[in-house]
């Protein structure tokens, strides 16, 4: 499916998994103010360790700003179209592993209530895509 038709509903794709990772990141960091999930970077931590119980105290921590790190880092590339693949694959890990977690700590309501399972396989549809328009990948691979 690389018809042209898909180009527009792809990019939708990319722009709504990308803007909704970007969000959550500015939550954690206070930039939506009161109508916040976390607020700051503390509740994100605290969010966190509640999600990660079952790993020690140092990995928790390391896991959230592992997950801010590739919270940002997934979403540029999505919007940019660079290494879009990668990009793809990896936020649909990162947002089953979410997923997985929410359910486990917090039960199954929790990640439907967010979506997560939904973005993780959104992600996965997009990584199926042979050809990524409006990209700096489809550019390169008309220079090469």
């Amino acid at each position: 499916m690389t018809d042209q038709k898909i180009s527009l509903p792809q990019l939708f794709i990319r722009f709504a998994i990308a803007v909704t990772m970007l969000s959550a990141v500015a939550d954690r960091f206070g930039f939506w103010g009161e109508n916040s999930a976390w607020g700051n970077w503390e509740n994100f931590e605290k969010y966190t360790r509640q999600l990660t119980f079952f790993l020690p105290e140092i990995l928790s921590t390391f896991s959230a700003y592992a997950a801010t790190f590739l919270e940002i880092i997934f979403p540029l590339m999505l919007i940019f179209g660079f290494k879009t693949k990668i990009a793809a694959y990896g936020t649909g890990f990162l947002l089953l592993i979410f997923a997985l977690s929410m359910t486990i700590a917090l039960g199954l309501k929790a990640p439907l209530d967010y979506s997560v399972w939904v973005g993780s396989a959104a992600a996965f549809l997009l990584a199926s895509q042979k050809e990524y328009f409006f990209s700096i990948d489809t550019l390169t691979k008309n220079h090469q």
